[in-house]
Protein backbone atom coordinates (compact mmCIF):
# COMPACT_ATOMS: atom_id res chain seq x y z
CA UNK A 1 0.00 0.00 0.00
CA UNK A 2 1.27 3.42 -0.90
CA UNK A 3 2.17 5.87 1.85
CA UNK A 4 0.22 9.05 2.57
CA UNK A 5 3.15 11.04 1.23
CA UNK A 6 3.34 9.19 -2.04
CA UNK A 7 -0.41 9.48 -2.52
CA UNK A 8 -0.45 13.22 -1.94
CA UNK A 9 2.82 14.53 -3.21
CA UNK A 10 3.58 12.53 -6.33
CA UNK A 11 1.82 14.04 -9.34
CA UNK A 12 0.34 11.50 -11.65
CA UNK A 13 -2.46 11.29 -14.19
CA UNK A 14 -5.58 10.20 -12.32
CA UNK A 15 -7.90 7.54 -13.66
CA UNK A 16 -11.14 8.65 -15.29
CA UNK A 17 -13.07 10.66 -12.67
CA UNK A 18 -15.96 8.92 -10.98
CA UNK A 19 -19.34 10.55 -11.39
CA UNK A 20 -20.14 12.44 -8.19
CA UNK A 21 -23.64 11.00 -8.09
CA UNK A 22 -22.28 7.47 -7.79
CA UNK A 23 -20.58 5.99 -4.74
CA UNK A 24 -17.25 4.18 -5.43
CA UNK A 25 -17.31 0.43 -4.83
CA UNK A 26 -15.09 0.40 -1.71
CA UNK A 27 -17.35 3.04 -0.16
CA UNK A 28 -20.48 1.07 -1.05
CA UNK A 29 -18.88 -1.83 0.79
CA UNK A 30 -18.46 0.44 3.82
CA UNK A 31 -22.13 1.40 3.70
CA UNK A 32 -23.14 -2.24 3.56
CA UNK A 33 -20.90 -3.18 6.48
CA UNK A 34 -22.26 -0.30 8.52
CA UNK A 35 -25.84 -1.30 7.79
CA UNK A 36 -25.16 -4.83 9.03
CA UNK A 37 -23.52 -3.47 12.21
CA UNK A 38 -26.44 -1.22 13.18
CA UNK A 39 -25.82 2.30 14.45
CA UNK A 40 -22.52 1.67 16.24
CA UNK A 41 -19.67 2.57 13.85
CA UNK A 42 -17.10 0.96 16.18
CA UNK A 43 -18.44 -2.40 14.98
CA UNK A 44 -17.73 -1.91 11.31
CA UNK A 45 -14.38 -2.12 9.55
CA UNK A 46 -12.38 1.06 9.02
CA UNK A 47 -12.30 2.66 5.61
CA UNK A 48 -8.86 4.21 5.71
CA UNK A 49 -8.21 7.77 4.67
CA UNK A 50 -5.51 6.77 2.20
CA UNK A 51 -8.03 4.52 0.41
CA UNK A 52 -10.50 7.36 0.24
CA UNK A 53 -7.94 9.58 -1.45
CA UNK A 54 -7.70 7.13 -4.34
CA UNK A 55 -11.37 6.31 -4.71
CA UNK A 56 -13.52 9.34 -3.95
CA UNK A 57 -14.21 11.89 -6.69
CA UNK A 58 -14.62 15.42 -5.36
CA UNK A 59 -16.93 17.81 -7.17
CA UNK A 60 -17.14 21.20 -5.41
CA UNK A 61 -20.33 23.21 -5.89
CA UNK A 62 -19.54 26.14 -3.56
CA UNK A 63 -16.48 27.25 -1.58
CA UNK A 64 -16.11 30.43 0.44
CA UNK A 65 -14.34 31.88 3.45
CA UNK A 66 -15.13 34.52 6.06
CA UNK A 67 -13.37 36.05 9.08
CA UNK A 68 -13.97 34.16 12.32
CA UNK A 69 -13.57 36.62 15.20
CA UNK A 70 -14.20 35.43 18.76
CA UNK A 71 -13.36 37.14 22.08
CA UNK A 72 -11.17 35.46 24.67
CA UNK A 73 -12.02 35.17 28.36
CA UNK A 74 -8.64 36.80 29.07
CA UNK A 75 -5.56 37.73 27.01
CA UNK A 76 -3.54 34.68 25.97
CA UNK A 77 0.14 35.40 26.61
CA UNK A 78 3.04 33.13 25.70
CA UNK A 79 6.77 33.78 25.50
CA UNK A 80 6.65 34.89 21.86
CA UNK A 81 3.31 36.73 21.60
CA UNK A 82 0.08 37.93 23.17
CA UNK A 83 -3.39 37.38 21.76
CA UNK A 84 -6.30 39.58 22.87
CA UNK A 85 -8.94 38.06 20.61
CA UNK A 86 -9.23 35.28 18.08
CA UNK A 87 -9.04 36.49 14.48
CA UNK A 88 -9.15 33.31 12.43
CA UNK A 89 -10.65 32.40 9.06
CA UNK A 90 -13.61 30.05 8.57
CA UNK A 91 -13.95 27.98 5.39
CA UNK A 92 -17.13 26.38 4.03
CA UNK A 93 -17.07 23.88 1.15
CA UNK A 94 -20.21 22.36 -0.36
CA UNK A 95 -20.03 19.37 -2.69
CA UNK A 96 -22.37 18.72 -5.61
CA UNK A 97 -24.22 16.14 -3.51
CA UNK A 98 -25.10 18.84 -0.95
CA UNK A 99 -22.66 17.75 1.76
CA UNK A 100 -20.99 20.69 3.51
CA UNK A 101 -17.57 20.62 5.15
CA UNK A 102 -16.16 23.15 7.62
CA UNK A 103 -12.59 24.20 8.26
CA UNK A 104 -10.72 26.84 10.20
CA UNK A 105 -7.40 28.59 9.61
CA UNK A 106 -6.14 29.79 13.01
CA UNK A 107 -3.95 32.88 13.29
CA UNK A 108 -1.41 33.21 16.12
CA UNK A 109 1.13 36.05 15.68
CA UNK A 110 4.78 34.95 15.41
CA UNK A 111 3.71 31.29 15.35
CA UNK A 112 1.61 31.03 12.20
CA UNK A 113 3.15 32.74 9.19
CA UNK A 114 -0.15 34.31 8.06
CA UNK A 115 -2.08 37.21 9.53
CA UNK A 116 -5.85 37.32 9.06
CA UNK A 117 -5.83 39.56 5.97
CA UNK A 118 -3.29 37.34 4.20
CA UNK A 119 -5.19 34.24 5.23
CA UNK A 120 -8.42 35.66 3.83
CA UNK A 121 -6.79 36.39 0.46
CA UNK A 122 -5.15 32.96 0.17
CA UNK A 123 -8.25 31.11 1.35
CA UNK A 124 -10.26 32.95 -1.33
CA UNK A 125 -7.74 31.84 -3.96
CA UNK A 126 -8.10 28.23 -2.84
CA UNK A 127 -11.89 28.47 -2.85
CA UNK A 128 -11.85 29.86 -6.40
CA UNK A 129 -9.60 27.00 -7.49
CA UNK A 130 -11.96 24.42 -6.01
CA UNK A 131 -15.10 25.99 -7.51
CA UNK A 132 -13.53 26.14 -10.97
CA UNK A 133 -12.08 22.60 -10.95
CA UNK A 134 -13.74 19.62 -12.56
CA UNK A 135 -14.45 16.45 -10.62
CA UNK A 136 -11.24 14.71 -9.54
CA UNK A 137 -9.99 12.28 -6.93
CA UNK A 138 -9.54 13.61 -3.39
CA UNK A 139 -5.79 12.94 -3.45
CA UNK A 140 -5.35 15.07 -6.56
CA UNK A 141 -7.52 17.86 -5.15
CA UNK A 142 -5.34 17.97 -2.04
CA UNK A 143 -2.24 18.13 -4.25
CA UNK A 144 -3.66 21.12 -6.10
CA UNK A 145 -4.44 22.87 -2.81
CA UNK A 146 -0.88 22.29 -1.58
CA UNK A 147 0.50 23.79 -4.81
CA UNK A 148 -1.21 27.14 -4.30
CA UNK A 149 -0.76 27.08 -0.50
CA UNK A 150 2.78 25.70 -0.16
CA UNK A 151 5.05 25.10 2.81
CA UNK A 152 4.88 26.68 6.25
CA UNK A 153 4.14 30.09 4.72
CA UNK A 154 0.50 29.15 4.07
CA UNK A 155 0.18 26.05 6.27
CA UNK A 156 -2.65 27.41 8.41
CA UNK A 157 -4.84 28.27 5.42
CA UNK A 158 -3.95 24.96 3.77
CA UNK A 159 -5.01 23.13 6.93
CA UNK A 160 -8.35 24.96 7.00
CA UNK A 161 -9.10 24.12 3.37
CA UNK A 162 -8.02 20.50 3.84
CA UNK A 163 -10.23 20.20 6.94
CA UNK A 164 -13.27 21.48 5.06
CA UNK A 165 -12.68 19.17 2.10
CA UNK A 166 -12.14 16.08 4.24
CA UNK A 167 -15.11 16.93 6.46
CA UNK A 168 -17.37 17.24 3.40
CA UNK A 169 -16.13 13.96 1.96
CA UNK A 170 -16.63 12.15 5.28
CA UNK A 171 -20.22 13.37 5.30
CA UNK A 172 -20.62 12.17 1.73
CA UNK A 173 -19.74 8.61 2.75
CA UNK A 174 -21.64 8.93 6.04
CA UNK A 175 -18.83 8.32 8.55
CA UNK A 176 -17.45 10.30 11.50
CA UNK A 177 -13.87 11.47 11.12
CA UNK A 178 -12.64 9.42 14.09
CA UNK A 179 -13.65 6.31 12.17
CA UNK A 180 -12.09 7.59 8.95
CA UNK A 181 -8.77 8.12 10.77
CA UNK A 182 -8.64 4.62 12.23
CA UNK A 183 -11.41 4.23 14.79
CA UNK A 184 -9.10 3.58 17.75
CA UNK A 185 -11.32 5.54 20.16
CA UNK A 186 -14.30 7.87 20.22
CA UNK A 187 -12.94 10.15 22.97
CA UNK A 188 -9.84 11.99 24.13
CA UNK A 189 -8.70 13.61 27.39
CA UNK A 190 -6.99 16.97 27.05
CA UNK A 191 -4.77 19.04 29.29
CA UNK A 192 -5.58 22.72 29.85
CA UNK A 193 -3.26 25.70 29.43
CA UNK A 194 -2.36 28.39 31.94
CA UNK A 195 -0.85 31.30 29.98
CA UNK A 196 1.84 33.62 31.33
CA UNK A 197 0.12 35.37 34.27
CA UNK A 198 0.96 36.32 37.84
CA UNK A 199 1.42 33.71 40.55
CA UNK A 200 -1.93 34.61 42.11
CA UNK A 201 -3.78 34.36 38.80
CA UNK A 202 -2.10 31.04 37.98
CA UNK A 203 -3.08 29.60 41.35
CA UNK A 204 -6.68 30.75 40.87
CA UNK A 205 -6.84 29.12 37.44
CA UNK A 206 -5.23 25.90 38.70
CA UNK A 207 -7.77 25.65 41.51
CA UNK A 208 -10.62 26.23 39.05
CA UNK A 209 -9.33 23.60 36.64
CA UNK A 210 -8.83 21.06 39.44
CA UNK A 211 -12.53 21.38 40.32
CA UNK A 212 -13.41 20.86 36.65
CA UNK A 213 -11.49 17.59 36.56
CA UNK A 214 -8.30 18.57 34.72
CA UNK A 215 -5.36 16.48 35.92
CA UNK A 216 -2.73 17.82 33.49
CA UNK A 217 -1.87 21.53 33.40
CA UNK A 218 0.17 22.98 30.58
CA UNK A 219 2.04 26.00 31.87
CA UNK A 220 3.34 28.68 29.53
CA UNK A 221 6.83 29.78 30.58
CA UNK A 222 9.90 31.34 28.99
CA UNK A 223 9.63 35.10 29.58
CA UNK A 224 11.09 35.39 33.08
CA UNK A 225 12.90 32.48 34.71
CA UNK A 226 12.36 33.53 38.33
CA UNK A 227 8.67 34.33 37.83
CA UNK A 228 8.19 30.99 36.10
CA UNK A 229 9.47 29.20 39.20
CA UNK A 230 7.21 31.28 41.45
CA UNK A 231 4.18 30.42 39.34
CA UNK A 232 5.03 26.72 39.47
CA UNK A 233 5.31 26.87 43.25
CA UNK A 234 1.96 28.66 43.56
CA UNK A 235 0.19 26.11 41.38
CA UNK A 236 1.69 23.24 43.32
CA UNK A 237 0.11 24.56 46.52
CA UNK A 238 -3.47 24.58 45.21
CA UNK A 239 -3.27 21.56 42.87
CA UNK A 240 -0.60 19.33 44.46
CA UNK A 241 -1.44 16.22 42.44
CA UNK A 242 -1.52 17.77 38.99
CA UNK A 243 0.75 16.70 36.17
CA UNK A 244 2.81 19.47 34.57
CA UNK A 245 3.67 20.21 30.97
CA UNK A 246 6.04 23.16 30.57
CA UNK A 247 5.85 25.06 27.28
CA UNK A 248 8.54 27.68 26.75
CA UNK A 249 7.56 28.57 23.16
CA UNK A 250 11.27 29.06 22.33
CA UNK A 251 11.71 31.42 25.31
CA UNK A 252 14.77 29.99 27.07
CA UNK A 253 18.43 29.67 26.30
CA UNK A 254 19.63 26.08 26.77
CA UNK A 255 21.24 26.82 30.16
CA UNK A 256 18.04 28.49 31.40
CA UNK A 257 15.94 25.51 30.37
CA UNK A 258 18.22 23.19 32.33
CA UNK A 259 18.12 25.55 35.32
CA UNK A 260 14.32 25.34 35.38
CA UNK A 261 14.51 21.56 35.51
CA UNK A 262 17.06 21.72 38.32
CA UNK A 263 14.85 24.08 40.35
CA UNK A 264 11.85 21.83 39.85
CA UNK A 265 13.94 18.83 40.85
CA UNK A 266 14.73 20.56 44.15
CA UNK A 267 10.98 21.11 44.64
CA UNK A 268 10.34 17.42 44.00
CA UNK A 269 8.46 18.20 40.79
CA UNK A 270 9.07 16.31 37.55
CA UNK A 271 7.21 17.63 34.49
CA UNK A 272 5.83 14.95 32.21
CA UNK A 273 6.96 17.03 29.22
CA UNK A 274 9.09 20.10 28.40
CA UNK A 275 7.86 21.61 25.14
CA UNK A 276 10.07 23.68 22.81
CA UNK A 277 12.51 24.93 25.46
CA UNK A 278 14.77 26.83 23.02
CA UNK A 279 14.59 28.79 19.77
CA UNK A 280 13.25 26.82 16.81
CA UNK A 281 16.54 27.11 14.90
CA UNK A 282 18.78 26.20 17.84
CA UNK A 283 19.10 22.55 16.85
CA UNK A 284 22.23 22.02 18.92
CA UNK A 285 20.57 23.60 21.96
CA UNK A 286 17.45 21.48 21.52
CA UNK A 287 19.50 18.31 21.38
CA UNK A 288 21.55 19.35 24.41
CA UNK A 289 18.48 20.11 26.54
CA UNK A 290 16.85 16.85 25.44
CA UNK A 291 19.93 14.85 26.44
CA UNK A 292 20.18 16.46 29.90
CA UNK A 293 16.42 16.53 30.55
CA UNK A 294 15.97 12.84 29.80
CA UNK A 295 19.26 11.55 31.19
CA UNK A 296 19.43 13.54 34.42
CA UNK A 297 15.82 14.40 35.25
CA UNK A 298 13.75 11.81 33.39
CA UNK A 299 11.85 14.53 31.50
CA UNK A 300 10.85 14.16 27.84
CA UNK A 301 11.35 17.11 25.50
CA UNK A 302 8.95 17.95 22.67
CA UNK A 303 9.77 19.75 19.44
CA UNK A 304 6.98 22.12 18.44
CA UNK A 305 8.07 25.27 16.60
CA UNK A 306 11.20 23.38 15.49
CA UNK A 307 9.04 20.91 13.54
CA UNK A 308 7.27 22.74 10.73
CA UNK A 309 7.68 20.15 7.97
CA UNK A 310 8.47 16.52 7.24
CA UNK A 311 12.08 17.59 6.60
CA UNK A 312 12.26 19.02 10.13
CA UNK A 313 10.76 15.84 11.56
CA UNK A 314 13.36 13.69 9.82
CA UNK A 315 16.15 15.94 11.10
CA UNK A 316 14.84 15.65 14.67
CA UNK A 317 14.58 11.88 14.40
CA UNK A 318 17.98 11.40 12.79
CA UNK A 319 19.76 13.61 15.33
CA UNK A 320 17.84 12.38 18.39
CA UNK A 321 17.04 16.04 19.05
CA UNK A 322 13.73 15.47 20.87
CA UNK A 323 11.69 12.67 22.42
CA UNK A 324 8.31 13.90 21.17
CA UNK A 325 7.01 15.73 18.11
CA UNK A 326 4.03 18.05 18.53
CA UNK A 327 1.66 17.80 15.57
CA UNK A 328 -0.26 21.01 14.93
CA UNK A 329 -2.33 21.03 11.77
CA UNK A 330 -2.05 24.81 11.42
CA UNK A 331 1.72 24.42 11.36
CA UNK A 332 2.01 21.68 8.73
CA UNK A 333 -1.46 21.15 7.23
CA UNK A 334 -3.56 18.01 7.55
CA UNK A 335 -1.73 16.00 4.91
CA UNK A 336 1.63 17.20 6.23
CA UNK A 337 0.57 16.16 9.70
CA UNK A 338 -0.32 12.67 8.49
CA UNK A 339 3.11 12.34 6.87
CA UNK A 340 4.88 13.35 10.08
CA UNK A 341 2.73 10.98 12.14
CA UNK A 342 3.72 8.13 9.86
CA UNK A 343 7.42 9.05 10.05
CA UNK A 344 7.39 9.42 13.85
CA UNK A 345 5.55 6.17 14.44
CA UNK A 346 7.99 4.31 12.21
CA UNK A 347 10.92 5.73 14.18
CA UNK A 348 9.39 5.04 17.59
CA UNK A 349 9.19 8.72 18.56
CA UNK A 350 6.27 9.73 20.80
CA UNK A 351 3.60 12.09 19.53
CA UNK A 352 1.70 15.05 20.91
CA UNK A 353 -1.23 16.83 19.25
CA UNK A 354 -1.84 20.51 19.83
CA UNK A 355 -3.32 23.59 18.25
CA UNK A 356 -3.10 27.34 18.06
CA UNK A 357 -5.97 29.37 19.56
CA UNK A 358 -8.90 27.80 17.73
CA UNK A 359 -12.64 27.29 18.00
CA UNK A 360 -14.25 23.86 18.13
CA UNK A 361 -14.12 23.66 14.32
CA UNK A 362 -10.36 23.14 14.12
CA UNK A 363 -10.17 21.51 17.56
CA UNK A 364 -12.93 19.11 16.62
CA UNK A 365 -11.10 18.03 13.50
CA UNK A 366 -7.80 17.57 15.38
CA UNK A 367 -9.61 15.74 18.18
CA UNK A 368 -11.22 13.30 15.76
CA UNK A 369 -7.81 12.68 14.20
CA UNK A 370 -6.20 12.03 17.59
CA UNK A 371 -9.00 9.74 18.74
CA UNK A 372 -9.04 7.83 15.46
CA UNK A 373 -5.30 7.22 15.37
CA UNK A 374 -5.05 6.52 19.10
CA UNK A 375 -1.28 7.01 19.04
CA UNK A 376 -0.87 10.37 20.79
CA UNK A 377 0.79 10.24 24.19
CA UNK A 378 0.02 13.91 24.92
CA UNK A 379 -3.26 15.70 24.05
CA UNK A 380 -3.32 19.51 24.11
CA UNK A 381 -6.59 20.57 22.48
CA UNK A 382 -8.01 22.96 25.03
CA UNK A 383 -8.18 26.43 23.49
CA UNK A 384 -11.96 26.48 22.81
CA UNK A 385 -12.28 26.41 26.60
CA UNK A 386 -10.42 29.74 26.73
CA UNK A 387 -12.96 31.55 24.52
CA UNK A 388 -15.75 33.66 26.00
CA UNK A 389 -18.12 32.60 23.21
CA UNK A 390 -18.61 29.38 21.26
CA UNK A 391 -19.66 30.09 17.67
CA UNK A 392 -19.73 26.39 16.75
CA UNK A 393 -23.02 24.52 16.74
CA UNK A 394 -23.21 20.83 17.68
CA UNK A 395 -19.88 18.97 17.28
CA UNK A 396 -18.18 17.01 20.05
CA UNK A 397 -19.47 16.77 23.60
CA UNK A 398 -17.39 18.25 26.44
CA UNK A 399 -17.27 16.93 29.99
CA UNK A 400 -14.40 18.61 31.86
CA UNK A 401 -11.20 17.36 30.27
CA UNK A 402 -12.95 14.68 28.18
CA UNK A 403 -14.14 15.23 24.61
CA UNK A 404 -16.62 12.65 23.35
CA UNK A 405 -17.13 12.21 19.62
CA UNK A 406 -20.50 11.00 18.42
CA UNK A 407 -21.49 8.87 15.45
CA UNK A 408 -22.45 11.98 13.47
CA UNK A 409 -20.87 12.42 10.04
CA UNK A 410 -17.58 14.28 9.64
CA UNK A 411 -16.51 16.28 12.68
CA UNK A 412 -20.17 17.27 13.22
CA UNK A 413 -19.53 20.94 14.06
CA UNK A 414 -20.75 23.83 11.91
CA UNK A 415 -21.31 27.59 11.93
CA UNK A 416 -24.36 29.76 11.48
CA UNK A 417 -22.85 30.99 8.24
CA UNK A 418 -25.16 33.95 7.75
CA UNK A 419 -24.00 35.38 11.08
CA UNK A 420 -20.26 34.88 10.52
CA UNK A 421 -18.97 38.34 9.70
Amino acid sequence: MLSIGSLCLSLRTPPKPLKPSKTPKPIRKLYATKAMAGSNPKKFSTFEFRDLMETFAVDVKRAENRPLNVPLIAPFTIASSRLDKVENVAIRIELSDGCVGWGEAPILPFVTAEDQSTAMIKAREACELLKNSSSMKLGLVLERVSEILPGHEFASVRAGVEMALIDAVAKSINVPLWILFGGASDSITTDITIPIVSSAEAAELASKYQKQGFQTLKLKVGKNLRKDIEVLQAIRVVHPDCLFILDANEGYKPEEAIEVLEELHKMGVTPILFEQPVHRDDWEGLGHVTHIAKGKYGVSVAADESCRSLVDAKRIIKGNLADVINIKLAKVGVVGGLEIIEEARTSGLDLMIGGMVETRLAMGFAGHLAAGFGCFKFIDLDTPLLLSEDPVLEGYEVSGAVYKFTDAQGHAGFLDWDNVL
